[in-house]
């Protein structure tokens, strides 16, 4: 039986690789994508992960979603697992905020999760199988006071996620939105040539950790399609909400 494959396009040092390793952990040929792909290549050298594939890619440009899929498809086939992880924050007043970094916003954070999420559909549709999951926030829920710029992106994200399993899940593509709700926290240090800032175990109750997120990930697309999720929340135990 062939090996899975999985795309994880919005790869930082925290979730995105985290959802890396761990679809890495289970065999999945693993392609990883990012704006900056020498951050990439670091993480992948740190990490000592040869066999994943890095890409560059700008969620916001048609052209370089588009050229993403056909590579990744080249190289892995088509993924049975895409995930999309892209967004940009902008926190500031609305009467501060500028025109350009709130329509930037929405282009990472929504945009983005379009175009990723219907080049991901064409390809999956022909086999009839896949999942398609999106990152959420809190914001996605409720848009709180000097976040307009990263709540207008998530609430369309979720509208789109919405869409998009009332009109695939029929055809036998799985979609869902996870909504975290807390802060994440690294193993990456700045330098990756470092020693991280958290050691195992010392990281503290009120923020999750990449790797916890990333099971849940992993656990939506092993989910058997009588009892698919469309959406979930995480957050830490401690968490008020």
């Amino acid at each position: 039986m062939a090996a899975e494959s999985a795309l994880i396009v919005g790869v930082g040092a925290g979730l995105g690789w985290g959802l890396v390793e761990r679809f890495t952990t289970e065999g999945f040929k693993v392609a990883a994508a990012a704006r900056q792909q020498k951050r990439l290549f670091e993480f992948k050298q740190f990490d000592r992960l040869d066999d994943v594939a890095c890409f560059a890619c700008d969620v916001t440009v048609e052209d370089d979603v588009e050229k993403l899929f056909v590579e990744v498809v080249a190289q892995h086939g088509v993924p049975d697992v895409v995930v999309f992880n892209a967004g940009n924050l902008v926190i500031g007043e609305v009467t501060e905020l500028s025109a350009e970094d709130f329509e930037y916003s929405w282009r990472v954070g929504c945009l983005g999760g379009f175009l990723v999420g219907r080049a991901a559909a064409r390809a999956m549709l022909e086999r009839g199988s896949g999942t398609i999951l999106f990152t959420g926030a809190t914001a996605a829920l409720r848009g709180g006071a000097r976040f307009a710029g990263l709540a207008v992106p998530k609430f369309g994200l979720r509208a789109l996620s919405q869409s998009m399993a009332r009109e695939l899940g029929p055809k036998g593509i799985h979609v869902a939105h996870v909504i975290i709700d807390g802060g994440i926290t690294s193993k990456w240090p700045r330098n990756p040539n470092k020693p991280a800032g958290f050691q195992q175990g010392d990281v503290p109750d009120s923020v999750m950790q990449p790797a916890d997120i990333a099971e849940i990930y992993y656990r939506l697309h092993r989910q058997p399609r009588s009892t698919w999720s469309q959406e979930m929340d995480l957050r830490p135990w401690v968490e008020k909400f």
